[in-house]
C-alpha cells in the first residue's frame, strides 16, 4: 500500500484526554479499491507511532496497522514494508488486543 494522507488534515496527537472527532482515512487497497478505515488505537515502538484501523464499514474484519509519519505539520500513513518491524508491531498488538480483551471480560 502507499502513502494515505489524513483525511481532515488535523492530527492531534497530544495525548490529552478530550474528545476528537472519529480520524477517518480513505484507504487504496492493493486492488485500487478504496475504503473508508477508520482509525482505532495508536501505540509506539522504538521511537515510531503506529495506527490500527478498522474498515468503517466491515469493522469485524481484521485491523491494519499503518506507521504514521509526520511531514511539515500533515500526518501521514506509510505501509510497513520491512519483515522484521512488521513482526514486532503485530506482535505489540496482539499483546494490547489480549490485555484489552481481558480487561472487557473481566
Amino acid at each position: 500500500m502507499s502513502e494515505h494522507q489524513h483525511q481532515h488534515g488535523e492530527d492531534c496527537g497530544c495525548g490529552q484526554d478530550h474528545e476528537h472527532d472519529e480520524h477517518v482515512f480513505i484507504v487504496t487497497d492493493d486492488e485500487g479499491q478504496e475504503r473508508e478505515m477508520v482509525m482505532v488505537y495508536t501505540f509506539e515502538s522504538e521511537n515510531n507511532v503506529y495506527a490500527v484501523l478498522l474498515d468503517r464499514n466491515d469493522p469485524e474484519a481484521d485491523g491494519v496497522i499503518f506507521r504514521i509519519e509526520e511531514e511539515n505539520d500533515e500526518a501521514f500513513l506509510v505501509g510497513i514494508e520491512d519483515d522484521a518491524e512488521w513482526e514486532r508491531v503485530t506482535a505489540i498488538y496482539e499483546e494490547i488486543a489480549k490485555t484489552e480483551n481481558e480487561s472487557k471480560e473481566g
